[in-house]
């Protein structure tokens, strides 16, 4: 299915200018076109068509991924720890298994994706910490691809401070609500 994301500005990155009333043509995991809003609609008049306020851009790479999944932890909501990530002696009063890494780090993730974050730099160490970032979509790199025809569609969208939406390898795995 062909999917038209398009913002109030799109911002490709990879030193090429940006592009007002510019939008993205997504076909499954890949971009197939990146062009003016209305050229594209014209052109798939049959494509699902998202549209966001604010800016459009590959997205945010975030420098400090061991720090955020592999020393910290994520609190359950369910448990009476607080709502903020526990580090240091609250985190070494923890009884931390694998299960608990895996499950924080997966809680982790979502924090980073609403906060328009595509990829973690790394390195990672912990099997489940690692499982849990691949399995979200986020990738361990350190710049994310620019947005380009034949790249993976891997994106977000900020409206003034805050992350509207982001898109990793085509899917929607988060949207303001």
């Amino acid at each position: 299915m062909l999917t038209i994301h398009t913002a109030d500005l799109l911002v490709p990155g990879g030193g090429r200018p940006s592009l007002p009333g510019g939008a993205v043509l997504v076909e499954g995991r890949q971009i197939a076109a990146v062009e003016v809003y209305d050229d594209l609609v014209a052109a798939h008049p049959s494509a699902r068509v998202r549209r966001w306020p604010g800016v459009l851009t590959p997205g945010l790479v975030n420098p400090h991924g061991p720090e955020l999944l592999e020393q910290a932890y994520h609190p359950d909501p369910r448990e009476d720890l607080g709502d903020e990530p526990l580090t240091g002696e609250a985190l070494a009063s923890l009884a931390m298994t694998d299960a608990r890494w895996g499950a924080s780090a997966r809680r982790g993730v979502q924090r980073l994706l609403s906060q328009g974050t595509v990829a973690v730099a790394g390195p990672l160490h912990r099997p489940a910490v690692i499982d849990a970032v691949h399995r979200s979509g986020l990738t361990i790199q350190a710049v994310p691809p620019p947005l380009v025809p034949g790249e993976d569609a891997t994106f977000a969208v900020f409206d003034t401070t805050e992350c509207v939406a982001t898109v990793i390898r085509g899917r929607l795995l988060h949207r303001r609500r």
